[in-house]
């Protein structure tokens, strides 16, 4: 009788092709949501980074201009001459703080998030007389801000900061001079920091009213004068100013305004004007905004009576 052979039948176990498929496709679903989570994460970090630096940038700057208002000192010089233009004529005179729009920039407007309204920057141009001791010898000290454009930066702030005895020079000449010459060549000064969009200073009296060409009345009494000072034209809500003989502010409010580096880098890479300023106007809310209230120790009180 011949021999029954049992042949097992051997099963192979595997993966289907749509089994291979799925593992694909959720593999492919982690790895995504993975990315997604990294690159907010890196775009947080980079958004944190950038902030500190314009956070540090812009209270240094602060800082700064503190330092130069704290130090503002009368000349007690005279007061010019004024037509019937409100233009100055003759000599000019010591001054003792100006500011007055910077011309060389157009007020940069940019559309408010959420709203109709647009944000209006300024840009100011801005000069501080002070006086203090230096190495044991009594100085006048001038100090100035203004932005200007550069081949390889946008709305970058300068400081011009001069010192002499108060007896070797008038303190005219710092304002009418050396200022002056520094506006004509604001490059050649210190360059502190790019992106300065906005930069304005308010004075006010002992009232905390600020002080403009517009007189406050209480009644039928004059209860806000501002002696020997000059007063611009109002331009874009701000008022330009120049101030003689013993008046100072008693207080000054800072405002400044600073671009976040992406978005000034990108601007810079915009060749064309127009369409430059366009991108920036969408930009308010890559503008962080500082503003600090400084009080003046050197004001004379009989300047308002």
């Amino acid at each position: 009788m011949p021999a029954i052979v049992n042949r097992k039948s051997k099963i192979v176990n595997g993966f289907t092709l749509i089994e291979v498929l799925v593992v694909v496709v959720l593999l492919a679903f982690i790895v995504t949501a993975l990315m997604a989570v990294f690159n907010s994460t890196q775009t947080a970090f980079r958004a944190s980074i950038t902030q500190t630096d314009v956070l540090e940038g812009g209270r240094s700057m602060m800082g700064l201009v503190k330092g130069d208002l704290e130090t503002m000192t009368p000349s007690f010089g005279r007061m010019p001459s004024i037509n019937v233009n409100n233009e100055i004529v003759g000599p000019m005179g010591a001054v003792n703080f100006c500011a007055n729009t910077n011309s060389s920039f157009g007020p940069l407007q940019q559309s408010l998030i959420g709203s109709d309204y647009r944000r209006t920057n300024v840009l100011e141009n801005i000069f501080i007389l002070g006086r203090a001791n230096l190495n044991g010898q009594d100085c006048w000290l001038g100090a100035g801000y203004a932005v200007a454009g550069s081949a390889d930066g946008l709305y970058s702030l300068y400081r011009f900061a001069t010192n002499h005895p108060v007896t070797a020079i008038s303190p005219a000449f710092i304002f009418t001079n050396e200022f002056q010459n520094f506006l004509l060549g604001i490059t050649n000064g210190s360059r502190l920091i790019d992106g300065v969009v906005h930069l304005t200073v308010r004075p006010y009296d002992r009232n905390g009213r600020w002080m403009t060409n517009s007189y406050v009345y209480a009644g039928a009494v004059c209860v806000g004068t501002n002696r020997n000072v000059w007063y611009g034209a109002p331009a874009w809500g701000e008022v330009g100013f120049c101030m003689f003989s013993n008046t100072l502010p008693a207080a000054v409010d800072v405002e400044l305004g600073v671009l976040e580096d992406r978005v000034l880098q990108r601007a810079e890479s915009i060749g064309d004007f127009l369409a430059r300023s366009n991108y920036l106007a969408q930009q308010a809310g890559k503008v962080h905004l500082f503003r600090q209230r400084i009080p003046i120790r050197n004001v004379d009180p009989s300047a308002y009576q």
